[in-house]
């Protein structure tokens, strides 16, 4: 099997990315850019990824796309909202860390991410610092957004963090991130990160 058809492979059977799966039409715009932030919160989370897009999912359902919307949803709604996903167990320090997020997109970036983009100037270490001060949200977590956020913002790019490096060895393609990014077009990099570490998980794929 080439590179190529290795590539191919894992795009086909395991590229959807996490905002495709939350139902995020991903683009630099401020709904969306928050949408994501809220989806990365909840991927933070000791809990499986099925149900974290789930529970992004259902506050998407209920509204609660914007930061204002967010901060100004009272407790309860948040949680039977992420109740209703299954999203249960840290539903409690999900519901503070996504209010106060929301009050911290809003008091620091006027409601909009793309504000905290421009602030970075290309800088990507100071914006995945940037992301890390959200409530709920490590440097793992900064690593998921951006690497999804790469699909529209082009300085971001190639956002191919360790983990992904790691797994593309696992998989038998290049660990070197420039090396990686050549194999798929630019605007395809974070289908390959995603494809990349679901496919180091898939047996058949070391051995072909």
């Amino acid at each position: 099997m080439t590179e190529n058809d290795r590539v191919d492979r894992l795009l086909d059977q395991y590229g959807e990315t996490y905002a495709h799966q939350a139902g995020i039409r991903l683009a630099d715009r401020p709904q969306p850019l928050y949408q994501l932030l809220v989806l990365v919160k909840l991927l933070s989370t000791r809990i499986s990824a099925d149900v974290a897009v789930a529970g992004a999912r259902a506050l998407f359902k209920a509204g609660l796309t914007t930061p204002r919307a967010m901060a100004a949803a009272d407790e309860h709604t948040l949680w039977h909202t992420l109740a209703s996903a299954h999203y249960v167990r840290y539903a409690g320090p999900a519901i503070r860390q996504l209010a106060d997020g929301a009050q911290l997109v809003l008091d620091r970036w006027g409601g909009d991410l793309r504000r905290m983009h421009t602030a970075a100037a290309g800088d990507r270490a100071a914006l995945r610092a940037s992301l890390t001060e959200f409530p709920g949200i490590g440097p793992t977590g900064a690593d998921i957004y951006l690497r999804e956020a790469q699909a529209v913002w082009p300085d971001v790019r190639p956002y191919l963090d360790a983990r992904v490096t790691a797994a593309a060895k696992e998989v038998r393609l290049p660990s070197s991130p420039a090396r990686l990014a050549d194999l798929v077009e630019p605007d395809r990099l974070p289908e390959l990160a995603a494809a990349v570490l679901r496919g180091s998980h898939d047996r058949s794929l070391k051995t072909a």
